[in-house]
């Protein structure tokens, strides 16, 4: 039994192995070449969260989905490159966005220089990412376009909210599966057609991509709470202080909804939570009230959920070592929760 790759999935196969490495490697160098530009402060900058590191769970899964056809065909490693390209241009938005100050363990763009730069970063990144995708023809230009255009719808409905009538735990499942969903099942999709295999599977590898994206967030709403800082690389309470209701939150105002008004605990710890988290007591004493609270439980529940909604559409596919290691990723989810 070995572990593979930053997010760390466990394969028992050793050509396997041998194929993800060289994969992630290649993809690696990849981003590193994209992120080069002829003014050495932009290269900086742009590196500057590729150096970082991360979990590279969008480039796995590319490598993955690439076993059930051809995992060395021409256009893999391009596509995995284009994601986490996209994937990083992302980040630099959200943490001007979120004013976050840390992100993978060092100092945010925008804390280390400021809120323009990480922008027109954030553009350069998108910019090199249409580029590399360019080279794969306009199917996968039409693919990625689809996909980022749900990535910014989500991002919308999440700044707009919920409208009136909306359940809001429903809206943010919406959120969710725009901001987070639509970028990891690119991820099996390019990776299952740009090595040829059959649609059927394409198909699959996409809707995995989008439910095992889902957990993912849902995941990561759980760590933003009941994580270690030191561990995740980034500061736990960063949702919170910015007022983004994520779903243990929402869980407690429907189980106060639910239950006419909700037992004294929980109405003080939503008063709480409405205030001003930018505080950091107040912020303390919330992550605090929810670490505490069975939302917290409930929403591991639906993370969880998830993963295995994930794990059910492998069911169709050939059994080989490719599978079972994206079935092991969604018992990493389970583990990230846990």
């Amino acid at each position: 039994m070995t572990v593979v790759g930053p997010f760390g999935v466990t394969v028992r196969d050793q050509a396997l192995e041998t194929d993800i490495r060289a994969g992630l490697a290649a993809v690696e160098a990849g981003l590193v070449e994209a992120t080069k530009s002829d003014v050495p402060f932009l290269t900086e900058a742009a590196q500057h969260l590729v150096r970082a590191g991360g979990k590279r769970f969008r480039p796995l899964l590319v490598m993955l989905a690439a076993q059930f056809g051809d995992p060395h065909a021409p256009g893999v490693v391009p596509a995995a490159v284009t994601v986490e390209l996209t994937h990083l241009a992302t980040l630099y938005h959200d943490d001007v966005m979120d004013e976050a100050d840390v992100r993978r363990g060092v100092s945010s763009a925008n804390a280390r220089w400021d809120n323009s730069v990480a922008v027109l970063t954030g553009d350069f990144l998108f910019a090199r990412a249409s580029s590399v995708v360019a080279e794969l023809g306009p199917e996968a230009v039409r693919i990625q376009a689809e996909a980022f255009e749900r990535l910014v719808t989500g991002q919308i409905l999440e700044t707009a909210g919920p409208r009136p009538g909306d359940d809001p735990v429903a809206h943010y499942l919406e959120v969710v599966a725009g901001k987070t969903g639509s970028l990891i099942a690119v991820s099996g999709r390019f990776g299952a057609l740009l090595s040829g295999a059959d649609e059927r599977t394409v198909h699959l590898l996409t809707q995995f991509g989008e439910r095992i994206g889902v957990a993912f967030q849902l995941a990561d709403d759980v760590l933003d709470i009941a994580g270690d800082g030191d561990v995740s690389g980034k500061t736990p309470g960063t949702d919170l202080r910015e007022g983004i209701a994520t779903l243990p939150v929402l869980r407690l105002r429907e189980r106060i909804a639910r239950h006419g008004g909700g037992t004294a605990d929980d109405v003080a710890l939503l008063n709480l939570l409405d205030g001003d988290l930018t505080d950091e007591g107040r912020r303390t004493e919330a992550l605090a009230g929810l670490r505490a609270h069975p939302v917290l439980q409930e929403a591991r529940a639906d993370a969880l959920e998830y993963a295995a909604r994930a794990r059910e559409l492998l069911t169709p596919l050939p059994e080989c070592p490719a599978r079972a290691a994206l079935a092991a990723l969604c018992d990493n989810v389970a583990d990230r929760t846990s």
